[in-house]
C-alpha cells in the first residue's frame, strides 16, 4: 500500500497530478483545490500527497491524493456513505474545502452539500444523517489553518463559561435570516478580523459589520 508519494509536480491535469518521485511519475487523481495548491507550489517544490488507492469493480487501480491526512481521512469518510463513491467523494472537496465540507456536514447544512456537482439532495441529506455525529470541527491546539473554528475564538464571540457571546448570537441571527451557517461563520470572523469593531461589540454592531461580508 502506498500511503503517500512526495516529490516534484511534473504535471496538472483536468483532475489528476503527476508526482516525480525519484525519476518515477505517479499519476494521482485529485480534488480542484488540491490541484490549485500543487499549481502554487511549482515545479522547484517538493510536495506531499498521502494518498488512498482505489479498485474499481473492474479491478483498475488509481491512486487518490490528499495534501494532509486530515483531509484523506474526510474522504474516508465521506466513501463509506451510500451514494458517495471516490468521484463524487472528490467533487465535493473540489467544491469547498475541507473544513468548509466538515463544517457544513456537523452544522447539518445538506443544501450547501448538494451544490456539488453530481451531488444531489437526497445524497447530501444522507451524508449529513450519517456523518453529522461522527466528525469534529476542530477545537483547541487544532485551530490553526482552521478558519470556522478559530472564528469561535476570536474576542466576543463566546464567553469562557461556554455561554453564547454576541458573534454567535450574530451567527445564529444570521441562520435565521436563511444564510448557511458555515457562510454566517465565516462573515463574523471576516468582521472581527477586519479591525473595525470593539472587543466589546453587541450582537447588533458584528450583525450588520457581517451583512457586508454575505
Amino acid at each position: 500500500m502506498i500511503a503517500f508519494v512526495e516529490g516534484s509536480v511534473d504535471e496538472i491535469g483536468d483532475g489528476y497530478a503527476v508526482i516525480n518521485v525519484g525519476g518515477v511519475g505517479f499519476a494521482v487523481l485529485v480534488s480542484g483545490d488540491t490541484a490549485g495548491r500543487l499549481a502554487a507550489a511549482g515545479r522547484e517544490e517538493t510536495v506531499r500527497l498521502y494518498t488512498y488507492m482505489n479498485v474499481d469493480r473492474e479491478g483498475a487501480m488509481s491512486l487518490i491524493g490528499f495534501p494532509g491526512r486530515e483531509e484523506l481521512n474526510l474522504f474516508k469518510s465521506l466513501i463509506t456513505v451510500s451514494g458517495i463513491g471516490p468521484k463524487a467523494g472528490l467533487a465535493l472537496l473540489s467544491a469547498m474545502s475541507a473544513d468548509e465540507l466538515r463544517f457544513a456536514i456537523v452544522s447539518g447544512d445538506a443544501k450547501r452539500i448538494a451544490k456539488a456537482p453530481g451531488v444531489g439532495r437526497k445524497t447530501a441529506e444522507r451524508l449529513v444523517l450519517e456523518l453529522k455525529d461522527k466528525l469534529e470541527v476542530s477545537t483547541g491546539e487544532d485551530l490553526e489553518g482552521n478558519e470556522f473554528a478559530a472564528a469561535l475564538h476570536l474576542p466576543g464571540f463566546g464567553d469562557d463559561n461556554g455561554e453564547a457571546g454576541a458573534g454567535e448570537e450574530a451567527v445564529e441571527a444570521l441562520a435565521a435570516l436563511g444564510y448557511p451557517r458555515n457562510e454566517a461563520v465565516g462573515a463574523v470572523r471576516k468582521a472581527k478580523a477586519n479591525g473595525a469593531l470593539p472587543e466589546d461589540a453587541d450582537t447588533e454592531t458584528i450583525l450588520k459589520s457581517a451583512l457586508r461580508f454575505l
